[in-house]
C-alpha cells in the first residue's frame, strides 16, 4: 500500500508541474496540490520537480509555502525557519489527509523487498523440485502447447518466443531467446532440453542467429522426463499475467535437473551458481538414497560421495582432486579446479607442441586465444613460437608451438597459472527449496531428498489420477455388462421409450422389470452403443477389459497406502532413465599434487607395460596389447617405427632410430610406485597410471612431461615399480663399474616428483640397476662377456643415500656389467610359493635364469648352477654365444630370474615386442649357446635391448 501510495505521489506531482504557468510561483503550487490530498513523504519527492519551476524556489521554502497556504494562518507558529524539510513533509502529510506519517527509510526498505522478492520468486532462482526457472518453464509449456514433440518438424524460434511472451511471460523477447538458446546448446548444458536447427552459439562466445532464422523443438529428455506427466494431475498450476490462460507452477520432473544441467542466475542480495552432473552418476545417488528409505538406513555423506565424486562438466577438461567437490557437495559453497586437458606432440625432430583439446567450463575460447597471444607479445610467458586454433566439428583443438629450446613443461605450468586454461568454478547451491517460494542453500543431498520428496508426491498424484480414470472405466463397463446380459430386453426398453431421457430414466430406474439400476453415466453409455457391439467377442473383450482394470485399480491402490511400492516405481524409473539417456563421463577427475589416497579408487588397478626409448620418451600401454606367441617368432611392435625407408637400409645413429629404441620395458600395476633412477643417481617417483597410455604404435611422450624437474642430460637408468613400501626389504642399486650399494626400501616412500640423490658416483661411471630384495636372497650379477656372479644380499650392508656403495664384482678388460637379478628365498611370501599337487603338499616352484643375448638367443639354467660365492669375485660362465658371419659380437642383454608359469616380454631396439612363455624356452647348462627365441635383424643394427618377466597375476 505504501509504495502504491508513493507512485500515486509522484505522479500527482507530474501533472501538476504540466498544467502550471511558466514561470511559477511556491503559492501557485501549493494551491494546486490542495485538493490531491496525497501525503509528501520527504523533501526529497519535490526536489526533482522544484528545479523545472522557473523561478528556482527550494524545495524547503516550497513545502513551507505549502503547508501554510493549506493551514490558512501565514503566521503559524507551528512552522518557522528552523524547521527541517522531513519534518515540514511530515507536518504537509498529516495535514492533507494522509491516514498515518510514514518514515521515508521504512518505505524504500519494504517497497525494496517487494522488489527483491518478486526477482528472486519469479526470475532469477531455480525451483529445486524440476530445475528451473520460470522463463525456462513457460518457454518448455509453450512448446509443448505447440506440439513441437521431438518426433515433429522444427518450428521457427520467433513462433515459440511470440507464445511465450504473449501467453505466460510479459517481458522482452531477447531474455526469452536467450534462455531458449542456452537450452539447445550442448557446450553449456549436459543434456540439451531443446532440439536446435540453425546457429546456436559457439564456445568462443559467438551469439545465436536472430530468432526468425533458427528453429527448435523438444528433445527426448524434455518430453519423457519433463512433460510427459503433466496431463495426469502431478502438478498444480495457476493463472498467467492477465487470467486468460494458465500456467503450471512446477513441471513433474523425472530427473533431478537443477544438478543435471546445473544453473546460474543473480538476485538482489543473492546468487546461486551450480554445476552440472552426470545423469548416470545421479540416478545412481537417487536409486541408493531410496534403498536406504527402504532399509530404515542413513547413507553417509562419504558413500554418497562416492557415487557422485564431483561435477562433469559438459566441456570435459580435468577436475583436481575431489577436496573441492567435497566441499561443495557437503556446505553448498566452494571452489572446485578445473584445467584444460592437453597433452605434448613432437612436430617435427626438434620441435615440439602443446595441444589442447578440452577447455575448462565457460571459458571463451577466442578471448582465451586472444589473451595468451597478448602474453607473449608481452613477454609473460616465453617458449612459444606459434599459436593455431585447429578446432572444428570434432572437437578443440589448439596448438601452441613451442621453441626449440623450451621445456614444454615448464611453459604448460605458466599457462596454467596465467591463463584460463586452468580455472575454479566457485560453486553457491541456493535455489527455492519447499513448495518453491523459500530461497536456502542446499546440499547435494538437501537436493536429492528433495527431489525424491516432489518426485513421490508426484508418482501419488498421478496414481490417484490414474486410478479415478480407471475407476469410472470400470463403472462403464460393469453397466455394459449389465446391459449385454439382457441385450433383447434393453433393446425393447429403449425401443418403446419416446425419447432419450425417458429412455435413460427407465435404465436407472431400480423398480423396473431388469431391475439394472444403472447410474447416469452407465445408462448413457448404453444408449450410445451401436448394434455392432453387441456381439458375443464384444461381451468377451468387455470382460477381459473388466478383469484388466481390476486387476490395475488393485496395484493402483497399493501405490497409494503403500510407501515402498512408490519408491519401487520411483528406483525402475530412474534405471530406465539411465539406461536410455546416461552419457559416460565427460570430465576426468585427476590426483591432486598433495595426493590422496583415496583418489586410487578412481583408476582400475589393471596390468600394463610401461616402454621407455633411448631418445627420452616414455608411455603406458594394455598387457592385454601383446599376446602370447611361440618361441623364434618376430614379435610384435611396441614403439612408433622409424622413419624412411625400411630396416634393411636404416642407420643405426639416425635420431628417429634413436628415439624409438626402447631402453626400459617392464609390466605393473597401474596403482605401483614407478622408482625412476637416472644415470646420475637421482631418483623420482610417481604413480604407474600418471604415464600417459598410448597405442603400440605411437611414440609416448617426452620424460620431462611427466616428470618435470628431470635436467636434459639425464636419463632414465631403471625404473623398478613398488606396490608396497616394505620394512623388511631393501634396494640395490648397481653400476656400469659395478659398484653395488642396498639401501631400506621405505626411505624411498615419501619420494615425490622432484627427485632426490640416492647414490654418489665417480667421474665415468653411470647407475645402471635397481631391485628389491631382503637379507635372505641372493644377488645375481651377469657381464656383457657371459660372466655371472652369486653372493649373498646379506653380505652388502645397508648405506646411507648420498654413499658411493662397495664393489660387487671383478671385471675383465673391456667386461662390464649387463644386468642384476635378485634370487628369492624359499622362505618367500604367498605370493611367490605355487601349489604343487604332489603329496598334497604346497612346495615353491622352481626357479630357472634366464639368460637372452643381444642377437635374440636364450635358454635356461637353474639357479642352482650359479653357486653362491664370495662377494667381489670373478663368477663362473652364465652362456656362451654363436658365431655368425656378422662383424657385431654377440653378449649378454639380461639375466632375469623366471618360474615355468611367467611369462616374458622381449623387446628389441627398434621396438619389437614378443611375449612368449618360459616353459617353452628349453633348459639348458651354463656353457650352451642356447636357442633363437627372437628373430633379430642383426643387419641393420637391431638387438634385444631388455626382457621383461611377466608374473601370474595374484588375486588377493
Amino acid at each position: 500500500m505504501h509504495c502504491t501510495a508513493l507512485h500515486d505521489s509522484i505522479l500527482s506531482l507530474l501533472l501538476v508541474l504540466v498544467k502550471l504557468p511558466q514561470p511559477t510561483d511556491a503559492f501557485a503550487f501549493t494551491a494546486s496540490l490542495r485538493p490531491l490530498k496525497q501525503p509528501l513523504y520527504d523533501s526529497s519527492v519535490c526536489k526533482p520537480f522544484t528545479k523545472s519551476i522557473g523561478n528556482k524556489i527550494s524545495s524547503t521554502s516550497l513545502l513551507k509555502s505549502a503547508l501554510e497556504e493549506i493551514l490558512g494562518n501565514g503566521d503559524n507558529d507551528d512552522v518557522d525557519d528552523s524547521t527541517s524539510e522531513a519534518e515540514l513533509a511530515n507536518q504537509l502529510a498529516a495535514v492533507s489527509g494522509g491516514s498515518a506519517v510514514i518514515d521515508l527509510p521504512d518505505e524504500i526498505s519494504s517497497s525494496f523487498m517487494q522488489y527483491a522478492l518478486s526477482i528472486i520468486l519469479g526470475r532469477a532462482l531455480p525451483d529445486v523440485r524440476d530445475g528451473l526457472k520460470p522463463v525456462h518453464r513457460r518457454i518448455l509449456y509453450a512448446m509443448s502447447g505447440l506440439n513441437l514433440l521431438p518426433n515433429a518438424p522444427h518450428r521457427k524460434c520467433a513462433r515459440v518466443v511470440g507464445e511465450v511472451l504473449g501467453k505466460f511471460h510479459p517481458h522482452g523477447d531477447v531474455a526469452v531467446y536467450d534462455a531458449l538458446v542456452r537450452m539447445a546448446q550442448h557446450f553449456a548444458t549436459n543434456t540439451p532440453l531443446i532440439d536446435g536447427h540453425g546457429n546456436f552459439g559457439s564456445i568462443d562466445n559467438d551469439p545465436a542467429a536472430a530468432m526468425r532464422y533458427t528453429e527448435c523443438r523438444l528433445t527426448q529428455v524434455a518430453h519423457q522426463a519433463l512433460l510427459q506427466d503433466l496431463d495426469s494431475d502431478t502438478v498444480d498450476y495457476t493463472p498467467n499475467f492477465d487470467g486468460n490462460e494458465i500456467e503450471p507452477l512446477v513441471l513433474p520432473a523425472k530427473l533431478p535437473f537443477l544438478l543435471l544441467n546445473g544453473a546460474s542466475g543473480i538476485a538482489v542480495g543473492m546468487a546461486t551458481n551450480v554445476p552440472p552432473h552426470n545423469l548416470g552418476e545421479l540416478m545412481d545417488a537417487c536409486v541408493v538414497l531410496l534403498e536406504a528409505q527402504d532399509s530404515g538406513k542413513i547413507l553417509t555423506d562419504a558413500a554418497l560421495n562416492e557415487i557422485v565424486p564431483a561435477p562433469d562438466f559438459p566441456t570435459g577438461a580435468s577436475i583436481m582432486g575431489k577436496s573441492g567437490s567435497k566441499i561443495l557437495h557437503n556446505t553448498g559453497h566452494g571452489g572446485i579446479i578445473i584445467r584444460a586437458k592437453t597433452h605434448i606432440e613432437q612436430i617435427s625432430k626438434t620441435r615440439t607442441a602443446i595441444v589442447v583439446t578440452e577447455l575448462p567450463y565457460q571459458v571463451n575460447k577466442a578471448a582465451l586465444l586472444e589473451r595468451l597471444a597478448a602474453m607473449v607479445n608481452e613477454k609473460k610467458i616465453d617458449g612459444i613460437s606459434d599459436l593455431r586454433d585447429e578446432s572444428d566439428r570434432d572437437g578443440i583443438r589448439v596448438v601452441i608451438d613451442l621453441k626449440r629450446d623450451a621445456v614444454p613443461a615448464v611453459v604448460q605450468n605458466n599457462l596454467l597459472k596465467k591463463t584460463s586454461l586452468q580455472t575454479t568454478f566457485s560453486g553457491n547451491f541456493l535455489a527455492l527449496m519447499g513448495s518453491g517460494t523459500k530461497p536456502e542453500r542446499f546440499t547435494l543431498r538437501s537436493a536429492l531428498e528433495s527431489f525424491l520428496s516432489f518426485r513421490f508426491d508426484t508418482v501419488r498424484r498421478k496414481t490417484a489420477h490414474q486410478m479415478k480414470k480407471e475407476a469410472a472405466r470400470a463403472h462403464i463397463v460393469e453397466g455394459l455388462l449389465k446391459a449385454l446380459s439382457c441385450v433383447d430386453t434393453v433393446i425393447s426398453m429403449i425401443r418403446s421409450a419416446p425419447d432419450f431421457a425417458t429412455a435413460r430414466e427407465a435404465l436407472m430406474d431400480p423398480k423396473n422389470e431388469l431391475s439394472l439400476a444403472l447410474s447416469k453415466d452407465q445408462a448413457e453409455s448404453v444408449l450410445k452403443l451401436q448394434l455392432g457391439s453387441l456381439t458375443r467377442l464384444n461381451k468377451d473383450k468387455l470382460t477381459e477389459e473388466q478383469n484388466s482394470l481390476l486387476s490395475s485399480i488393485n496395484n493402483l491402490h497399493r501405490l497409494l497406502n503403500e510407501d515402498a511400492a512408490v519408491r519401487d516405481v520411483m528406483k525402475q524409473e530412474f534405471k530406465d532413465l539411465k539406461n536410455k539417456f546416461a552419457v559416460p563421463r565427460r570430465s576426468t577427475i585427476e590426483v591432486e599434487e598433495t595426493g590422496e589416497l583415496n583418489e586410487l579408487d578412481l583408476i582400475e588397478n589393471t596390468r600394463s607395460v610401461i616402454v621407455v626409448t633411448r631418445g627420452g620418451y616414455i608411455k603406458r600401454m594394455p598387457l592385454a596389447t601383446f599376446e602370447s606367441q611361440g618361441r623364434g617368432t618376430r614379435g610384435k611392435r611396441g614403439t612408433s617405427s622409424s622413419s624412411g625407408g625400411s630396416s634393411q637400409s636404416a642407420v643405426i645413429d639416425d635420431d628417429s632410430n634413436y628415439d624409438n629404441e626402447v631402453a626400459h620395458c617392464f609390466t605393473c600395476n597401474d596403482h605401483d610406485s614407478l622408482l625412476v633412477m637416472t644415470n646420475g643417481g637421482v631418483a623420482f617417483s610417481i604413480r604407474a597410471y600418471q604415464v600417459p597410455q598410448k597405442m603400440a604404435s605411437a611414440k609416448g611422450v617426452p620424460i620431462p612431461s611427466v616428470l618435470p624437474v628431470m635436467k636434459g642430460d639425464d636419463y632414465v637408468a631403471a625404473i623398478l615399480p613398488v606396490s608396497e613400501f616394505t620394512e623388511s626389504e631393501c634396494i640395490v642399486l648397481v653400476t656400469e663399474h659395478g659398484w653395488i650399494k642396498k639401501t631400506p626400501l621405505n626411505a624411498f616412500e615419501n619420494l615425490t616428483s622432484r627427485g632426490l640423490i640416492i647414490a654418489a658416483l665417480e667421474m665415468g661411471d653411470r647407475l645402471r640397476w635397481c631391485k628389491r630384495c631382503t637379507d635372505d636372497d641372493d644377488i645375481l650379477l651377469g657381464t656383457s662377456m657371459g660372466m655371472a656372479t652369486r653372493f649373498k644380499a646379506s653380505e652388502v650392508r645397508p648405506t646411507g643415500r648420498t654413499s658411493r656403495g662397495i664393489t660387487s664384482m671383478k671385471l675383465k678388460v673391456g667386461d662390464r656389467i649387463a644386468d642384476m637379478s635378485i634370487l628369492k628365498s624359499k622362505h618367500d611370501s604367498a605370493s611367490e610359493v605355487a601349489k604343487d599337487s604332489v603329496n598334497g603338499e604346497s612346495t615353491a616352484s622352481e626357479e630357472f635364469v634366464l639368460a637372452v643375448t643381444s642377437n635374440g638367443y636364450g635358454k635356461r639354467v637353474r639357479t642352482a648352477e650359479f653357486r653362491s660365492q664370495a662377494r667381489g669375485g670373478i663368477g663362473v660362465i652364465a652362456t656362451k654365444f654363436k658365431q655368425h658371419d656378422t662383424d657385431k659380437q654377440d653378449n649378454v642383454s639380461c639375466l632375469r630370474v623366471v618360474r615355468e608359469e611367467d611369462e616374458v616380454l622381449l623387446v628389441t631396439e627398434r621396438g619389437i615386442i614378443m611375449r612368449q612363455k618360459v616353459k617353452d624356452i628349453p633348459c639348458q647348462g651354463r656353457a650352451a649357446t642356447g636357442v633363437l627365441l627372437q628373430k633379430v635383424d642383426i643387419k641393420s643394427g637391431d638387438a634385444i635391448s631388455s626382457v621383461s618377466v611377466v608374473a601370474p597375476r595374484i588375486e588377493l
